[in-house]
């Protein structure tokens, strides 16, 4: 059984950290290291952490074979002598227990924070009440993970009880099934993922997507509720369940950014099913970008990065391309018209259907000139 776990754990990081590599692909693959935003920063630092915990989990069963502090009578620590290979093995794993608890709680709020990060572009200028919301979350999950981390370093008191053999140090110094970590990490993690889930959806509902692709992009952004899955018995397992809850926490995360690669590759497959866009543009007054979205807008207004012409340019800003892909972003001089506020201060709401056409004439000596025409609709 130990070697079923071993291989379990192995793969488990494997596939996650598979799936990391996938999503830098998917943010390099238009503008390099220049797409990379906070929130893949962040996801590369959970990796680090992820990478120490499955090394700590395959530990315990290596260095401890599966034994901590735990899971004796008093009598059986009585009996058991200092000197003895299983009381070495016993003080292992309890420190290793230890420093589990630590790197998979930094792990799971790197994970939040690069979470709140992606929130931050996805709500790209639709106002202040949403960046509230946003430093509301970055101020949860930094106060949950205060607290978390208080509860395991100074949950047991003194600090090297929680390696004590005999006398019983107690539950709270028995961190594989410590009740006040085991407490106090589950409530941090179940606030603050209701209130991650919580951000997006409200905002995802009310646009005009169709609705099996706001069911679609709901699992997505929802995913992450699964990292719940089974905190009590996982701390009793903490080995075993820490790898398994940690695969889930990367694999969420990686989870939005991925969607719209997968897309792309599966697009050729099953056709029209998961065309991404049509060639008109749906534009709103303010940003919300789609999920996937990560590089500077307006970028392929610039000129000086402007690539070849594409087949299909009225198509080639909304693909799922892992720098550009946006529901809105408008130009302030096609919003002349339309972005006064109403007399509540509230953003307008609606529709701009625009059509863009530019022409690009070439003479023979290389030289080149541009010539456009652009119409918007609204209703």
């Amino acid at each position: 059984m130990a070697g079923d776990a071993v291989i379990e754990s192995w793969t488990l990081y494997a596939v996650g950290v598979a799936s990391t590599f996938l999503r830098f692909y998917a943010r390099m693959r238009v503008d390099g290291f220049r797409s990379l935003q906070a929130e893949d920063y962040f996801m590369a630092i959970g990796i680090v952490f992820y990478t120490i915990q499955t090394t700590l989990a395959y530990n315990i069963g290596i260095l401890a074979h599966g034994l901590a502090n735990n899971g004796m009578t008093d009598a059986e620590r009585a009996a058991l002598s200092p000197s003895s290979q299983e009381y070495d093995f016993r003080i292992i794993g309890s420190k290793i227990q230890v420093a589990g608890w630590t790197i998979y709680s930094a792990l799971i709020w790197s994970l939040k924070l690069s979470m709140l990060y992606f929130y931050t572009r996805l709500t790209d200028g639709l106002g202040r009440p949403y960046r509230i919301r946003i430093y509301v979350g970055f101020a949860l999950v930094i106060a949950t993970f205060v607290a978390t981390m208080i509860s395991i370093l100074a949950g047991c008191q003194p600090f090297q009880n929680y390696w004590q053999i005999n006398p019983n140090p107690g539950n709270s110094c028995q961190a594989a099934i410590s009740k006040p970590i085991i407490w106090v990490s589950f409530a941090a993690n179940i606030s603050t993922d209701i209130y991650l889930i919580a951000i997006p959806l409200p905002m995802l509902w009310g646009s005009s997507l169709k609705t099996i692709k706001k069911i679609a992009s709901t699992i997505v952004l929802g995913a992450g509720i699964f990292v719940l899955v089974d905190p009590v018995n996982g701390a009793q397992v903490a080995g075993a369940w820490g790898t398994r809850e940690a695969f889930v926490a990367v694999m969420t995360t990686n989870l939005p950014i991925l969607f719209p690669l997968f897309r792309v590759w599966l697009t050729p497959i099953f056709g029209s099913v998961l065309r991404s866009s049509q060639k008109t543009s749906y534009q709103y007054p303010s940003a919300f970008q789609t999920i996937g979205g990560g590089g500077r807008s307006g970028r392929s207004n610039d000129p000086s990065r402007r690539g070849p012409p594409t087949a299909n340019p009225m198509s080639a800003n909304l693909s799922f391309n892992g720098s550009e892909e946006h529901i809105v972003k408008a130009e302030a001089h096609r919003m002349s018209d339309f972005n006064a506020p109403d007399h509540n201060g509230n953003a307008p709401k609606g529709i701009i259907v625009s059509n863009i056409v530019e022409v690009i004439h070439e003479d023979k000596k290389g030289g080149s000139s541009r010539g456009g025409n652009s119409s918007d609709e609204t209703w």
